[in-house]
């Protein structure tokens, strides 16, 4: 009987499947970005973006991995939440080739405060250190996006929490652009999008000024975006 050669042939090393998130804030004024201790290695106890594997058997498509991991890692589900870009590579992860699906995520700073989710840390992203993995390039493509689209949609009111005065919201965009802007052009902008309403009976101390007026979004855009015809 003729002798058969074995051939050893090395099965392909899995790839790493993960999704992070990007969670923004505003906090003094500054656009600010959430992040989690990691509790395992590469990179233990430092601070990273908040993420996880993609379980297969229970998550039906990433959204659902990232809404999965936000709870897990936060304890908050925003009140936006898009997906960015998806990284990757051989070179991002030390343990091998990897895979992230990204998205970003906007919030009220008040609901990180209130929810005292351990292990959580806020910095603002001008002001970042290295982070591991490639996650400040990350977070750099998301800051892109958010000031790409606050120059033409509502997205920064999902920064705004339930209520607030126009004033605020206006600081709320700037921070968001990093630029200033002019209040009557942006009070015209607002009134173009149409997605604010009055909250009857309520105003905020507004220091030796008027108090003012607060608004809220229609509940229509409580889960959408409006977009301008001409940007801010």
């Amino acid at each position: 009987m003729p002798h058969v050669a074995q051939l050893n042939i090395a099965m392909p090393e899995p790839i790493i499947s993960t999704v992070d998130i990007v969670l923004l804030i505003i906090q003094e004024d500054r656009l600010c970005v959430t992040l989690s201790k990691r509790d395992k290695e590469p990179y233990a106890n430092q601070e990273a973006l908040p993420g996880g594997y993609i379980h297969a058997q229970d998550d039906r498509d990433c959204l659902d991995a990232a809404v999965r991991i936000l709870q897990q890692k936060t304890g908050l589900l925003p009140p936006y939440l898009e997906q960015l870009k998806t990284f990757a590579g051989a070179a991002r992860d030390p343990r091998g080739w990897s895979i992230s699906v990204v998205y970003f995520a906007l919030v009220d700073a008040d609901l990180i405060l209130s929810a005292n989710h351990p292990g959580l840390t806020i910095c603002a992203v001008d002001a970042l250190r290295r982070l591991p993995f490639d996650h400040n390039d990350i977070i750099a493509a998301a800051v892109e996006r958010i000031r790409n689209k606050s120059q033409y949609s509502s997205l920064p009111c999902y920064l705004a929490g339930e209520t607030f005065s126009l004033p605020r919201l206006q600081k709320i965009y700037e921070a968001c652009l990093g630029e200033t802007l002019n209040k009557v052009s942006f009070r015209r902008k607002m009134e173009e999008l149409g997605v604010l309403e009055t909250v009857e009976g309520q105003t905020e101390s507004a220091g030796a000024h008027r108090p003012a007026q607060l608004y809220r979004l229609k509940s229509e855009f409580k889960n959408q975006l409006k977009l301008l015809v001409r940007g801010l």
